[in-house]
């Protein structure tokens, strides 16, 4: 009976060694198996950290480097609007490709599989998967697969770029996007018109200012792309875009101090995506002009009414915080309809041009001169009171038909000036100090013109 019982153990002692040794030397099959066809294989746990990763290395990196290690670190953000991310699936999938980052920096593109793994309870506890790398098959493929992230990257500046109206902020998510893409430390768009030091239009990221001096440099060279190191280090990359309205300058991106430099690739993308920025400063440089056009009188250059009362709200503002008074001066030239009717509408136009060049010169640059409608005329002299207002005024009244008598000959408008100040803490309404002035200028005008009048506080 022993004997038989021994017999049987011996049996399952070998039976269960075979079994060992099957299900190891089928784990090495399913090892190499996987080994051959992928190059990443991975676990993350419910952090998203990676606890297992093969081959060794991957990708360049040294899997001792990677786990415990954020896996996402490893994607390269800003690719498209919707960028997959193979270490946090909540359902299975397959042939999902995604853009993850060499240990060199360099990018490389990846199809997944991969599965959730979910707890007895059902819950995501993190993520199996392996990749496969498409853009090593060959040479063509390679090419294709940096065709495509060019493209998906400029889709993706593009689609950012659609989100934004102004053109400001436009700039600000394209070079944003470009930062992500190419792993830069930061970008901008500098002008270099007339200067060869550069004036930063834009910027993204950091180290702007450093590498100002190298990048403009590069810019203003006869190439259109241009790579280089900076002082510090930097690699810096700058593309030319000139706009059809003369602008000349460009856009630049730099990397840290002792990074890889610029390749092929790279500089295909900066320099597709200088046309994108082109576009942007050309549709800035229309926003600025038709902001200019909705503040400004077409004929005389001033500020016309609407921008005048705008900009005198926000000059009362800061005259409050100061305690200082601000004073408005309303000119009307006397006797104009006779200039249109006798020399006609062109020389009416150049008389009122000439009188606009007269009472900018008469104040300083900071305060304000508009053109209110017809031959009427504002203007709002910051922290000045009614005493030197009426000074200016008076220098005014003279200064105004010599300079008109230049054009017109002997017989020149004169100028009707109303003038009122508004004291520091008065709580009187712009429309009430407006109405003020319009009436002290009214009666100067009744009385024969060519002088001024002050309107004080009191009715008249």
């Amino acid at each position: 009976m022993a004997d038989t019982n021994i017999a049987a153990g011996n049996r399952r002692s070998a039976t269960d060694h075979s079994l060992r040794h099957a299900l190891l030397d089928s784990r090495q099959r399913w090892r190499d198996l996987v080994l051959t066809s992928a190059d990443i294989v991975y676990e993350t746990d419910a952090a998203g950290h990676l606890v297992f990763v093969m081959p060794d290395p991957v990708l360049g990196w040294s899997t001792s480097t990677l786990l415990d290690y954020p896996a996402d670190r490893l994607l390269i953000s800003g690719i498209s609007s919707d960028t997959f991310n193979p270490f946090r699936v909540t359902a299975p999938v397959r042939r999902r490709r995604c853009w993850l980052q060499r240990a060199d920096g360099s990018a490389v593109m990846l199809a997944f599989a991969a599965a959730p793994l979910v707890d007895s309870e059902g819950r995501i506890v993190g993520t199996r998967g392996m990749g496969v790398d498409w853009s090593e098959f060959d040479g063509a493929a390679a090419r294709n697969a940096a065709a495509l992230r060019r493209g998906e990257v400029l889709d993706h500046i593009l689609w950012r770029m659609g989100h934004e109206v102004m053109a400001p902020r436009m700039m600000q998510a394209a070079l944003d996007a470009l930062i992500n893409a190419l792993g830069a430390e930061g970008a901008a768009v500098i002008d270099v018109q007339g200067d060869a030091s550069g004036r930063l239009m834009h910027v993204a990221g950091r180290g702007a200012e450093e590498v100002l001096p190298a990048a403009a440099r590069l810019l203003a060279s006869t190439a259109d792309l241009v790579a280089d190191a900076g002082s510090d280090g930097r690699p810096i990359l700058a593309a030319t875009c000139r706009s059809r309205f003369g602008s000349n300058g460009g856009i630049a991106l730099w990397r840290s101090p002792g990074s890889r430099g610029w390749d092929g690739d790279d500089r295909l993308l900066v320099e597709s995506a200088a046309s994108l920025i082109r576009m942007v400063l050309e549709h800035e440089t229309i926003q600025k002009e038709m902001a200019h056009q909705a503040r400004t009188d077409p004929l005389t250059g001033l500020l016309n009414r609407r921008a005048f009362l705008e900009e005198i709200n926000r000059h009362l503002d800061r005259l409050e915080r100061e305690g200082l008074p601000g004073t408005l001066l309303y000119a009307d030239l006397d006797n104009f309809k006779p200039v249109n009717d006798r020399l006609g509408h062109e020389m009416g136009d150049a008389v009122l041009v000439r009188a606009a060049q007269v009472l900018r010169s008469a104040v300083r640059p900071s305060d304000l001169v508009a053109r209110q409608g017809g031959d009427e005329f504002a203007l709002w002299m910051d922290g000045a009171d009614h005493m030197t207002a009426a000074e200016r005024a008076d220098a005014l009244c003279a200064a105004m038909p010599e300079a008109l008598r230049e054009i017109v000959g002997g017989d020149p408008p004169t100028v009707s000036i109303g003038i009122v100040t508004r004291e520091a803490g008065s709580d009187e309404p712009l429309d009430e100090l407006l109405r003020r002035a319009d009436q002290a200028m009214y009666l100067v005008k009744h009385s024969g013109g060519g002088h001024w009048r002050v309107n004080s506080q009191d009715p008249l």
